[in-house]
Formats: structure tokens, C-alpha cells, sequence
């Protein structure tokens, strides 16, 4: 994600003419750059990191056709992906693109207050997604249900755990969505689709599928409303694709893109934006006496 955020940023040194973008045309370069270079990238690691040839991009095909051919391709064998996998992938990226002032967005909009530009912006978005409970939070069920099928603990003692506030149950409940994600809805479609049409039987998916069942059967989630959110599923998708896990942040972040350019250009629109302050409120100790240096107590 580092790396991936520092590329990003420096887009701006190949593209000197869009630093200051004074016209809908210019803005919409930026963007057409922007977009299909995120996803350049992240398969140009992706190779990278794997010691493999780079493949090219191919403008004969469509965004995630081209993704997934510069990812998994060889010189002497092109990859072509399924159609269900095409469909996962996209329904994957759709379903990310924009989310509400979650934090790699307020990211965004607090970089791109000061006028930074468009590359530094939404690079600084991208850095805000290594967190674990942002970007890497599909990666941490995916971890969760490992564990239950290494056999680290059960489907029923996860759920137990879980309710005595002894394990955090990943990929449930939402700030925003009370009720149920209806991302995870789609995902979790699209996974059983993909899994079908590649003739897989996935024991993650399966376990993914008895823990949600037992946790809606139960009174204590039902309760609180902790529904299936969108991470439940999307690490399921990626892992069916051939996505590794520590790459799910860069796959959120292609996703997120859209998003972030829209608050990015909304704010850019704005002919009374101001910079963002946010404010705080002391509410420590008020008046205390100055204490020597040689009379503090010093910690061990």
C-alpha cells in the first residue's frame, strides 16, 4: 500500500500539465489517467513481487479483463478469464467505489481542502486503507475463517467468544448500515456464482456461510442488528481470483478510486471550499503548579 501511494503521488512528476486543472477536459484526462494507472500498477507489483515478466496493457480489453491479464498472464500463454470472474471483479469494484465519509475518504477531502492536487490526494486516501479496520478488513476474515478451519476453534465457539466481548467477530455490523449491508448481499451472489462456474469447492465460503447462519439465528446479533457487511464476502471473491491476501487493500483501493476523485472534484467545484480545521476540545487537567525537573518522578 506504501508503495502504491508513493506511485500514485508521483503520477504527478509524468503529468506536470494536470497539477493545476483548470478545465472539465483537463480534470477528465486526470481521471482517464488516474484510473487505468492504479490498476497498472497494481499488477505491475503484483509481478514484481513474484519475480515475473511485466505484462503490458492490452486496449483491446475492458478494465478487468486488462487487470486480470496483466496480473496472471504469461509470454506464452495469455490468461482469459471467465465471464463470471469478469463479473465477480467488477461487481467487487463497483460496490467499493463510494461509501460516505468513511476514513480514507475524509482523507481525501481534508488533502485536497488544502488545494493539493488530484494525485496527492487521493494517494493520501490510498495510505489510509493499510489499516486493518478499513482496507484490510476483508483480509482479517478471511484470517478468521483460516482459523476456524485450521481448527484453532469452532463455528459455535467463535460465536460464544464473540458475544462474552473475548473475540471480535470480523466482517459484522456497520456504522452506517444498521439494518444489513446490502453490498454484502450482492457479493455473497456473486461468490457462490463464481465458485459454481469455476468448479471449486471452497471450505471458506462454506464455513463463511454456517457462521452466518448461526449468528443470525441468535438472538444477541439479531439484537444488535450485526449483519454480514461487505467484507464478509469480498475477500471470498478475490481469493477465488487468484488475489493474495496481502493485496486486498491495493483491490480496495482500484475499487475506491471513483469515489475519491467525485469528493475530490466536488470540493474542486466549490468556489467557497475553505481548508478543512477540525477543532478539539481540551478537556484535560486546567491550572497545575510547575513542578523542578529533579522532583518529578521519573518512570521506569
Amino acid at each position: 500500500m506504501v508503495c502504491l501511494a508513493a506511485v500514485i503521488n508521483s503520477l504527478c512528476t509524468y503529468y506536470p500539465d494536470l497539477l493545476e486543472i483548470r478545465s472539465d477536459e483537463e480534470f477528465r484526462q486526470a481521471v482517464a489517467k488516474l484510473i487505468s494507472k492504479v490498476r497498472t500498477i497494481a499488477a505491475f507489483s503484483y509481478r514484481k513481487s513474484r519475480g515475473l515478466p511485466i505484462i503490458y496493457p492490452d486496449p483491446r480489453r475492458s478494465y478487468c479483463e486488462n487487470f486480470l491479464h496483466m496480473m496472471f498472464s504469461v509470454p506464452y500463454r495469455e490468461y482469459t478469464p471467465s465471464p463470471e470472474a469478469l463479473r465477480a471483479l467488477s461487481l467487487f469494484l463497483l460496490v467499493h467505489a463510494d461509501h460516505e465519509q468513511n476514513c480514507s475518504c475524509s482523507t481525501v477531502r481534508m488533502v485536497g481542502s488544502s488545494e493539493a492536487n488530484l494525485f496527492a490526494s487521493v494517494s493520501a486516501g490510498v495510505s489510509a486503507l493499510w489499516g486493518r479496520l478499513h482496507g484490510g478488513a476483508n483480509s482479517a476474515v478471511l484470517t478468521m475463517l483460516e482459523q476456524i478451519r485450521d481448527g484453532d476453534f469452532s463455528v459455535r465457539e467463535c460465536v460464544e467468544r464473540a458475544k462474552r466481548k473475548e473475540f471480535r467477530l470480523m466482517g459484522f455490523g456497520h456504522r452506517v448500515y444498521k439494518n444489513f449491508d446490502p453490498r454484502a448481499k450482492v457479493l455473497k451472489a456473486a461468490a457462490k456464482r463464481l465458485l459454481t462456474s469455476l468448479n471449486v469447492q471452497d471450505d471458506l465460503l462454506e464455513i463463511a456461510q454456517e457462521l452466518e447462519d448461526i449468528a443470525l439465528s441468535d438472538d444477541y446479533f439479531v439484537e444488535r442488528k450485526l449483519y454480514p457487511n461487505v467484507d464478509f464476502y469480498s475477500g471470498i471473491i478475490l481469493r477465488a481470483l487468484g488475489i493474495p491476501t496481502n493485496m486486498f487493500p491495493v483491490m480496495f483501493a482500484m475499487g475506491r478510486m471513483p469515489g475519491w476523485i467525485a469528493h475530490w472534484h466536488e470540493q474542486f467545484q466549490d468556489p467557497n471550499a475553505r481548508i478543512h480545521r477540525p477543532r478539539q476540545i481540551y478537556m484535560g487537567p486546567t491550572q497545575r503548579d510547575y513542578i523542578p525537573m529533579h522532583a518529578r518522578k521519573r518512570k521506569a
